[in-house]
């Protein structure tokens, strides 16, 4: 490209269109600054595009054991961008990505919204996601772990109203490159809860999530979490991978260093921002439309209390939530726990999903 700009001005004037004409559809609707950081951050060159996408393509060939569903340029080009454009290593996201499926095809039987199981975990909250994205062009999604009633919710319920949440979201090209952050808050999380998290389905969740999503988490954050959320690294450190372990952070109720990552006015009442507190129905109304009804949705009586009205419907007497306790951890905005000396270890990453 540099001798273009050795030519005359009307010349560098054309050359500039018939770049802008070989930019593939598949960067269409993306804002300039995105296209920039995904070249920066990503190695994505739309002179080569489709060059490296068939690439990824032709490499199905060497997994004929695995049922290659969707292979259009759009899906691969997810998983090259969760992957830096290293073909290799997308090929292999994409190859892991349904092969956690055939291993595991009662979680992708009747994968949708409005599935019974499914519904019930997005309308309590699981997960909530902001509208708005951070600073840096990412979507927020919100878990408060004390709402997991587990006589209403399976574990495997839970993630896969997330996986579903995230298959939605993923669609989004922006959201290809400028990722997630995931804030957990496990305010009143019992012990017992706690005791519910075995080995076997934190292996299922991390292998769904950390091998096999194609999304670019930058961070996953732990506020107000209890002692025995700590001991847990014992359980999920055999099936972490080295480098992802830095992108989970653990503040306790250090409200400050989840500022310093993510700013105040992203974030709602419930995490120290100046956002209203989170509406628990407002991702759930987004996926399920017509199919969430006002009667099962929420009524506000205190940041730290949500009710649901009765219906009349057994079914939806079934997907209605019990009244659940909010997050603990409401404070006003800008009241925020200034780090002491020690707390800094409150900050050390725990758990990763890249």
């Amino acid at each position: 490209m540099g001798p273009v700009f050795l030519l005359p001005k009307h010349q560098r004037l054309s050359t500039w269109k018939g770049d802008l004409a070989k930019m593939t559809h598949l960067q269409a609707g993306l804002s300039p600054d995105t296209i920039e950081k995904a070249r920066l951050e990503l190695n994505e060159n739309p002179d080569v595009l489709h060059q490296d996408i068939q690439q990824v393509r032709d490499m199905i060939i060497t997994r004929p054991d695995i049922g290659f569903l969707r292979t259009d340029d759009a899906f691969i080009l997810r998983f090259l961008r969760a992957r830096k454009f290293h073909q290799a290593d997308a090929f292999r996201l994409l190859a892991q990505y349904f092969q956690y499926r055939q291993l595991n095809l009662d979680m992708f039987k009747n994968f949708k919204a409005d599935n019974p199981g499914i519904k019930r975990a997005l309308i309590d909250g699981f997960p909530g996601v902001l509208e708005n994205r951070d600073h840096y062009g990412r979507k927020i999604l919100l878990l408060f772990a004390a709402n997991w009633d587990q006589s209403r919710n399976s574990f495997t319920d839970i993630l896969r109203a997330i996986l579903l949440s995230l298959e939605v979201l993923i669609e989004d090209p922006e959201l290809q490159i400028n990722g997630f952050i995931l804030i957990i808050d496990w305010s009143n999380f019992s012990f017992k809860q706690a005791s519910k998290l075995t080995p076997s389905i934190l292996k299922l969740a991390i292998e769904g999530l950390q091998d096999s999503f194609p999304a670019r988490f930058g961070g996953v954050h732990f506020v107000n979490q209890p002692w025995y959320i700590h001991a847990l690294y014992t359980l999920i450190k055999p099936f972490l991978k080295d480098k992802t372990r830095k992108r989970i952070f653990l503040h306790g109720n250090n409200l400050n260093s989840l500022h310093q990552l993510i700013h105040p006015e992203f974030l709602p009442s419930e995490f120290g921002g100046t956002l209203p507190p989170y509406d628990m129905g407002t991702w759930a109304r987004t996926l399920l439309g017509p199919d969430y009804s006002d009667e099962n949705d929420y009524t506000h009586t205190s940041y730290n209390a949500m009710h649901v009205k009765h219906t009349s419907s057994n079914l939806e007497r079934e997907c209605s939530p019990k009244p659940m306790k909010r997050s603990q951890s409401v404070v006003e905005a800008g009241t925020l726990k200034h780090e002491e000396k020690g707390e800094n270890e409150n900050t050390q990453p725990l758990l990763a999903l890249d």
